[in-house]
């Protein structure tokens, strides 16, 4: 009996996934495996005196427990994941907002949690959550026709970004300020709001870099650097851009790269540089293309949903996604400023796999075809 109906419910599950987007990620999980093997021996075996396969099959370990938590929340009913989302972003804001107090702080940035088996990242948690709290204030009843809705959301987004800017972290709070923007515009809130709380917002940070110009001048810093390269050293983003032009269109060949070893942290900030050297910018822009489709099926899923919360959701999340991706590149290639940010499920690093994987699960959760789940 209970045999029996646990595949009647997998087989709904088959039967309802958007299998395109779900073979999507799963190409891009395989992906992240395959570039860590590559970006890593090196840097395990030559730099750390480590077992050469010591960061990949971490970054093996991550990424099957990514999954795991990827099919678990696609699986779960909407309904339930509708509900969980604020209980959920209390806990990762809690852990956010730890961090000033028992974070580790690493190479000038306090971003991590230790969690002695794991060094926990908040912010990729948050992030996705972040997205679906944003909505669910949007999408309160009570506040339908009222513009409370938007200034409780700019009060969440403030609160997180004030966190983040102490840590600091400057690239995930442009994604998350894009982010929200893109997802108060898609759920119809007049330009003129959006353009209100953004004058509001850069008061607040050209304020911030008045007061205190010692905690917070490094970002006026990287500006100066990025607009005039003479001001200060590019070496990262100068060194990742040289390593895309020596890969050109079919790369120098595998292990042939050298950017991972000249580079601390290439196979996390710069890991789409290193895929270009060694396998070419045809490869990069292949990957590109996977992310744009997902976002494509995303965006064309919308059409077809009747919730307004699902909607707005998912645009949402298609945003986080795609800016996360696009700033990543745009670093890489010397079109924005160094921001320390991840490419989603490529990177290695088990905060941002996890993230990954919640994004992933929400997607694949909120594009489910409802048809198929109460035959």
């Amino acid at each position: 009996m209970l045999e029996n109906s646990f595949k009647f419910l997998l087989l709904n599950y088959w039967r309802s996934i958007d299998k395109k987007i779900l073979l999507s990620f799963f190409i891009l999980f395989f992906l992240g495996l395959f570039f860590s093997f590559s970006s890593t021996s090196s840097l395990a075996g030559e730099r750390l005196n480590k077992d050469y396969y010591f960061f990949f099959t971490k970054h093996l370990t991550y990424t099957l427990i990514a999954i795991l938590i990827m099919l678990f929340i696609s699986f779960v009913k909407t309904e339930i994941v509708i509900k969980l989302v604020f209980p959920l972003f209390l806990v990762s804001f809690f852990l956010l907002s730890m961090v000033p107090i028992s974070g580790i702080e690493i190479k000038g940035s306090k971003r991590w949690i230790d969690l002695y088996f794991f060094r926990l990242q908040p912010i990729e948690i948050l992030k996705p959550l972040f997205i679906l709290m944003t909505v669910k204030i949007l999408t309160i009843e009570k506040l339908k026709n009222t513009q409370i809705k938007y200034l409780l959301s700019f009060i969440l987004l403030c609160s997180v970004i004030i966190l983040l800017i102490d840590q600091p972290d400057l690239g995930q709070s442009i994604l998350l300020t894009g982010s929200w923007v893109a997802t108060v515009f898609i759920s119809g809130v007049s330009l003129i709001y959006i353009l209100i709380f953004f004058s509001v917002f850069l008061m607040f940070l050209s304020s911030l870099l008045f007061f205190l110009p010692e905690k917070f001048g490094y970002i006026i810093n990287r500006l100066v650097v990025f607009l005039d390269p003479n001001q200060g050293d590019i070496f990262q983003s100068s060194s990742a851009l040289d390593a895309i032009k020596l890969g050109g269109l079919t790369g120098r060949g595998m292990g042939e790269g050298i950017l991972k070893e000249s580079v601390p942290e290439a196979h996390t900030d710069y890991v789409i540089a290193v895929i270009s050297e060694e396998y070419g910018s045809l490869v990069s822009i292949s990957i590109l293309v996977v992310f744009l489709y997902i976002a494509f099926r995303i965006i064309k899923n919308c059409f077809k949903q009747e919730n307004h919360f699902l909607r707005i959701s998912l645009s949402g999340l298609a945003s986080l996604l795609i800016f996360q991706t696009f700033i990543h590149a745009g670093v890489n290639t010397l079109l924005l400023p160094t921001t320390g940010m991840t490419l989603p499920f490529l990177s290695y690093g088990g905060s941002s796999l996890i993230g990954s994987a919640i994004l992933a699960g929400l997607v694949l959760n909120y594009t489910k075809n409802k048809a198929y789940l109460y035959d």
